[in-house]
């Protein structure tokens, strides 16, 4: 990082909104069917969950989303800024969640990797995450169309 100054981890403001979206597409992590919009709506509406923001001074370069549900912990849109990946900053934002989701007497995280992001379940797998035998599956309540 060219920046003297060192990122901070800050709650998301609604200031932060567009930057965000911007990394989150940057990091190819939006897909056609989630509006990302009502994706931080949706967040914002979470009385217990963390939306978090890692900055370097003005600008977003990093993001995370944080929830508990009362039995297990779950991790969203955790992103980097292509430029400031491989410094530790990723680990750094899943600590602050870990940290932040044990203060709520969080036991576990449960987190999704899509199938064939090889780069990001190495990424998991240096943090201690493994592969569990569960099969994720879904269903769309509210089209985002």
């Amino acid at each position: 990082m060219t920046d003297e100054a060192a990122p901070v981890i800050a709650p998301f403001e609604e200031r932060h909104r567009p930057n965000v979206i911007a990394l989150w597409q940057a990091c190819g992590l939006t897909r056609a069917w989630n509006d990302p919009d009502k994706d931080i709506d949706r967040k914002l509406s979470d009385p217990q969950g963390g939306f978090f923001v890692l900055l370097l001074g003005e600008k977003v370069i990093g993001s995370v989303m944080a929830g508990y549900d009362g039995h297990r912990g779950a991790i969203y849109y955790l992103s980097i800024d292509p430029e400031h990946q491989s410094a530790g900053l990723g680990r750094r934002l899943m600590e602050h969640c870990e940290d932040f989701l044990i203060g709520l007497g969080c036991p576990k995280i449960n987190l999704f990797v899509r199938q064939g992001n090889e780069a990001v379940m190495k990424f998991y797998d240096e943090l201690g995450y493994a592969p569990e035998k569960a099969v994720a599956l879904g269903r769309r309540l509210i089209p985002d169309d």
